[in-house]
C-alpha cells in the first residue's frame, strides 16, 4: 500500500474555503498526507488521479469534472461526496425517501416542465393527463406554496405562491425546468445543519428571511433535547443518502422540526456569510475527515461512501423504517 497519500480538493470561484483547508491540513503536519488544489492535465480512461482523497465543490456545475471524478473514483479515489450518487440524486426523491425513513417533511408534489424538453413533442408525453388533476395537487399541498426546481440550489428560481392564479402566472414562466410544489412550513425556528463525514455535526441557527450575508445572524436557542433530536435528524438522513459533505435545513414548526433542504452536497462555506466560527469549525472538521479518509484509503480499492438507501436496495432489504 501507497504510504504517501495527496488531498486534493477541486473548486470554483470560492476562495476562502478552499485555501484554508488546504493550510489546515497541511498544518496537521501528518506524516505522508499532504494536501493540494487539485490539478487536471489530463484525463485518460482507467488512469489513477495521483489522489487517495478529493474534496468536490464544483462537478455540479461543471459535467467534464464530474466525468474525472468518476474515473478517478473507479481508479481508488475517495471522492468527498460521492460522484455517482450525486449524479442520481435529486431534491424529490430526498423527499420521497425522508417519507420512508420517518423524517417530518413538507407535502410536495414534482411537476412537468411547462415547456417540452429538446427533441420532444406532444407524443413524448402520451401517458401524462392533460390537464393535470389541479384541483387534488393544490388541495393536498395548500396555499401558501413554494414552488422551486425539483434539482436546483442557490434559491435559484424559487417563487412563492398564495393562491392557483400566482401558480399558473410564475410556472408560466418556469421554461424546461421540471418543479416541485412545496407546502410552506410556518417556522418558529430554523437551523442550518451542518454534516461531515456522516458523524461529525454543528447546528447553526439560520434566519432564510434575511438577505443572504445576514442569514447565520439568527439568535434562536434550542434546548438540549431539541438540539439532540434535530442532530439525530440530521445524522439519519445522511445515513441514508451517503454523503460526506452536506448540511440539512430544518424548520420548526409547532414543535416538529421539518427537513427542508437537505440535498446540498457543496454547501456554502465562505467565511463572509457562515461567519467566523462556522467557518473554523467546517475547516478543520473537513480537514480531520479527508486525513481520516487518506490514512484509511485502500490502492485501487472502492473507496467511495455508500448510503444505506443503497445498501439496503442492493441486499433486497426493506427500505421502510416507521
Amino acid at each position: 500500500m501507497n504510504s504517501y497519500k495527496k488531498i486534493g480538493i477541486l473548486y470554483g470561484r470560492e476562495r476562502s474555503f478552499p485555501m484554508a483547508f488546504i493550510e489546515a491540513v497541511n498544518r496537521k503536519n501528518i506524516a505522508g498526507i499532504t494536501a493540494e488544489p487539485v490539478r487536471i492535465d489530463k484525463v485518460i480512461q482507467g488512469e489513477n488521479s495521483g489522489y487517495a482523497v478529493i474534496i468536490d465543490r464544483i462537478s455540479q456545475d461543471v459535467p467534464f469534472y464530474r466525468a474525472y471524478l468518476k474515473n478517478a473514483a473507479l481508479c481508488g479515489t475517495a471522492v468527498i461526496n460521492n460522484p455517482f450518487w450525486w449524479s442520481a440524486d435529486e431534491k424529490f426523491f430526498n423527499n420521497c425517501l425522508a417519507t420512508r425513513i420517518g423524517i417530518p417533511v413538507p407535502k410536495t408534489v414534482i411537476l412537468p416542465s411547462r415547456e417540452l424538453p429538446p427533441d420532444t413533442s406532444d407524443q413524448s408525453f402520451s401517458n401524462l393527463a392533460f390537464p393535470l388533476d389541479w384541483q387534488s395537487i393544490f388541495d393536498y399541498v395548500g396555499f401558501p406554496a413554494y414552488m422551486k426546481p425539483f434539482a436546483g440550489g442557490g434559491w435559484k428560481n424559487v417563487y412563492k405562491l398564495h393562491n392557483a392564479e400566482e401558480f399558473y402566472q410564475k410556472h408560466g414562466e418556469t421554461g424546461q425546468l421540471v418543479m416541485l410544489l412545496q407546502e410552506e412550513i410556518v417556522f418558529s425556528e430554523y437551523y442550518r445543519c451542518y454534516c461531515i463525514g456522516g458523524k461529525y455535526v454543528r447546528i447553526m441557527p439560520y434566519e432564510p428571511r434575511n438577505p443572504h450575508h445576514l442569514r447565520y445572524n439568527a439568535d434562536f436557542n434550542p434546548s438540549a433535547e431539541r438540539l439532540q433530536e434535530m442532530e439525530e435528524i440530521v445524522l439519519r438522513i445522511n445515513a441514508w443518502l451517503g454523503y460526506d459533505f452536506n448540511t440539512v435545513e430544518l424548520a420548526v414548526r409547532d414543535g416538529i422540526p421539518y427537513a427542508i433542504d437537505f440535498c446540498n452536497p457543496a454547501p456554502d462555506a465562505e467565511k463572509t456569510s457562515v461567519g467566523e466560527d462556522n467557518f473554523n469549525w467546517v475547516v478543520d472538521t473537513a480537514a480531520d475527515y479527508a486525513i481520516e479518509r487518506a490514512l484509511n484509503h485502500q490502492d485501487d480499492g472502492d473507496n467511495l461512501t455508500w448510503g444505506k438507501y443503497l445498501q439496503q436496495a442492493t441486499a433486497h432489504r426493506s427500505l421502510a423504517v416507521l
